[in-house]
């Protein structure tokens, strides 16, 4: 449908708790799809409602699983295992952090009809429902990133991933 600006850096919007969705309408509809378009046309992997302007509890996630949407997600179970890996995030191109992340969830959420789901997920799967979550209780990776990768660690990361490609 449409490409969404992504609002960057520290725009205030990343900061803002989402409100519930309550309309599961042609708005939604049109906002998850336009959502899924940003996201792919970026090469992210999820995208939240609040990076696109939208103060909604609304998220997508496609982790090369296919496209999941999350309307009002609650996370119910967190693994006690926690994994620190690389993170990024659309609103904060070219910048990558260590975070801590459960490696198995479950998720409580609505799709875009409003008939109620829930899922397990694990690994890169759980660790980006986990960041798409917090983006809608306005929390951002860098706000609860262990360090921040220098420079010279990114381009380590981008190198070894071409070579790799190739």
């Amino acid at each position: 449908m449409a490409i969404r600006e992504v609002f960057k850096f520290e725009d205030p919007q990343l900061h803002r708790k989402c409100h519930d969705v309550t309309n599961f309408d042609d708005r939604l509809a049109n906002l998850l799809t336009d959502m899924a378009d940003t996201m792919y046309e970026q090469n992210g992997v999820g995208l939240a409602a609040p990076q696109v302007g939208i103060i909604r509890r609304a998220c997508v996630v496609d982790v090369g699983e296919g496209l999941y949407e999350f309307i009002n997600p609650v996370i119910t179970y967190k693994s006690e295992d926690l994994i620190e890996e690389d993170e990024g995030c659309l609103s904060f191109p070219g910048e990558w952090g260590k975070v801590k992340r459960p490696q198995k969830i479950k998720v409580e959420f609505f799709d875009r009809f409003g008939k109620k789901q829930e899922l397990e997920a694990e690994d890169l799967f759980a660790r980006a429902i986990c960041h798409e979550t917090d983006h809608l209780n306005g929390t951002v990776f860098k706000d609860i990133a262990t360090r921040m990768l220098t420079q010279e660690e990114i381009d380590e990361k981008f190198s070894d991933e071409i070579e790799e490609e190739n």
